[in-house]
């Protein structure tokens, strides 16, 4: 079966696809400018992105994970995050608050989602 590695940088994917799974690597804002509201925007588009580089969608999202900086910024997240959720495919999800490895970044944001038709790609 084989691996494809998706949105590739210096250290890591942005995204692997393998046994009818995608899974993301954490995705931060590209404007770490941006409050947690924006910042999330931000990283939500993206993983849409890498979804449908990997030819599925957010509505197969098996189970995401939140990173906040600080979890007082879990009101602004959840704002973006409702209005990005598709009500009638909603992943199993995790929230913490852990220090991120930028300072400026606000939400790290990373999950796993299936495949249409459950296998990878040719």
């Amino acid at each position: 079966m084989a691996i494809r590695r998706l949105a590739e940088e210096g250290r890591l994917s942005g995204a692997v696809v393998h046994g009818g799974l995608v899974r993301l690597a954490g995705q931060v804002a590209d404007d770490a400018t941006l409050d947690a509201e924006g910042q999330t925007a931000d990283i939500l588009a993206q993983i849409d992105a890498l979804l449908a580089e990997a030819e599925t969608s957010k509505r197969n999202l098996l189970s995401v994970t939140i990173v906040l900086a600080d979890i007082a910024d879990a009101p602004a997240m959840n704002r973006a995050w409702d209005r990005w959720l598709d009500p009638a495919a909603k992943p199993a999800r995790m929230t913490i608050q852990a220090a991120l490895v930028d300072p400026t970044w606000k939400v790290e944001i990373t999950g796993v989602a299936a495949l249409d038709g459950g296998a990878a790609p040719a």
